[in-house]
């Protein structure tokens, strides 16, 4: 390998694009992947195999560094040849930024413990990438010779350190933090490549309502599982983080009595919300559906109607429309009279009524119909959100094109991959 560097801190490689010999993108470098070397009575440096790169697609792959050809603080090149089949860690495989940074060392000189912040690696004479040094900050300090202070940071060879495999509880805090500003679907996917255990600990590092965001991106399988390794209480608060049709699925997913256990915790509102959800029976409107759109009276106001669709909780599907009903304005509602798209809020003067903007030409469907009549009506009508009523025409909800997306697709749509190594040459995948 030709490079620039020859020692390097892994958490500057983060991010980085990676090229093919054209100069045509790859993809974005999302970690790396290390081989601990150490046998019975050694310690020997652990080698870097390969960088895990994010692809078209929000595919995961893995590319080896035998097939790295330079890397320096702005860009990966590589061969140009990629096996676009998604990375899958192997037993003896660890995640240098998913299961290194952040996990607690003891130092060999007796001073206490210190958390590893990031990773360096040096390029060997074998042509090997091996792990030489870690960047940690100081924990509490021991009775060694070398007294630091708590909170220090400092650079420490590889072997200055030992119990470096993760024992008990390893925090995510760092983790967590270089991943702040990452879309929940995104970190969802990051947290399907880590160990179960891994998982556990961001999920304990995690807010609740960004755990309950990155769960309604998760696979059923891993709802549950993270779902049921919180504390009981915990696991309530981020049910009512969540949106109430992705709360009803997920319980829908635990045994009865559990279920019950979750939503005696909860608040009553939500709670009650996520009943009248659980009451209808799975591939109906109403058991799909979000019990808690835009609801206006007719004599709001444009300016008013626009506020409402202007709040940061409203996801953009649920902001293409408000509907409007008589009093009462929560779900089950009074009189389901029309709804009124954002695109004609944005034509007509702000005093004017939203009653006389309503589009009547939109028929709400039942909130017993089938999902095929939800998905043959949003796609007659380009919408994007549809109104929910019951028998007496009272609105009880609305469905968003996303909820429909979600039944239509295979099940582990979110974890599909045909396998198939692919061969990029030149500009083309072949």
């Amino acid at each position: 390998m030709s490079s620039s560097l020859e020692k390097i801190f892994i958490a500057r490689l983060i991010g980085l694009d990676v090229f093919d010999p054209l100069g045509d993108r790859v993809g974005r470098v999302r970690d790396l992947v290390m081989i601990r070397r150490d046998s019975a009575g050694s310690a020997k440096q652990p080698v870097v195999v390969g960088l895990v790169v994010e692809v078209l697609g929000k595919r995961r792959v893995f590319l080896p560094m035998t097939r790295v050809t330079s890397m320096d603080s702005e860009q990966v090149l590589c061969t140009g040849l990629v096996n676009l089949r998604r990375f899958e860690q192997r037993g003896s495989e660890i995640l240098v930024v998913g299961e290194m940074f952040d996990r607690t060392v003891t130092m060999r000189d007796g001073s206490g413990t210190a958390t590893i912040i990031d990773v360096g690696m040096e390029l060997a004479r074998s042509g090997d990438w091996q792990v030489t040094q870690l960047f940690v900050r100081r924990g509490p300090v021991g009775g060694g010779l070398m007294r630091r202070r708590s909170g220090e940071t400092l650079v420490i060879d590889w072997n200055e350190a030992t119990d470096q495999e993760a024992v008990g509880h390893q925090p995510a805090t760092q983790w967590v933090s270089s991943h702040e500003d990452d879309k929940p679907a995104d970190l969802a996917d990051e947290l399907r490549e880590l160990p179960r255990k891994r998982i556990l600990e961001i999920a304990a590092e995690l807010r609740d309502d960004r755990l309950a965001d990155v769960l309604q991106e998760m696979t059923e399988e891993d709802q549950v599982f993270v779902l049921t390794h919180l504390e009981v209480e915990r696991a309530a608060d981020v049910l009512e983080e969540m949106e109430p049709d992705d709360a009803a699925d997920l319980l829908n997913e635990l045994p009865d009595p559990d279920a019950e256990s979750l939503l005696e915790l909860m608040q009553p509102e939500d709670a009650d919300d996520v009943r009248r959800l659980l009451e209808y029976e799975e591939g109906t409107a109403g058991s799909m559906m979000t019990p808690v759109p835009i609801i206006l009276a007719p004599e709001t106001t444009v300016a008013e109607a626009l506020a409402a669709i202007r709040q940061e909780e409203v996801s953009p599907a649920m902001a293409a429309a408000v509907f409007v009903c008589r009093p009462p304005l929560e779900t089950p509602t009074g009189r389901y009279l029309g709804m009124v798209h954002m695109q004609e809020l944005l034509r007509v003067p702000p005093p004017e009524p939203i009653g006389s903007l309503i589009d009547s030409a939109i028929d709400p469907v039942k909130d017993l119909s089938p999902i095929s009549d939800v998905a043959r009506e949003l796609a007659t009508y380009d919408l994007t959100i549809i109104p929910v009523i019951n028998e007496h025409r009272r609105l009880v909800g609305a469905v968003t094109i996303d909820d429909v997306l979600d039944d239509l697709l295979p099940d582990d749509w979110r974890t599909w991959d045909d396998g198939t190594p692919v061969r990029k040459v030149g500009r083309r995948y072949v």
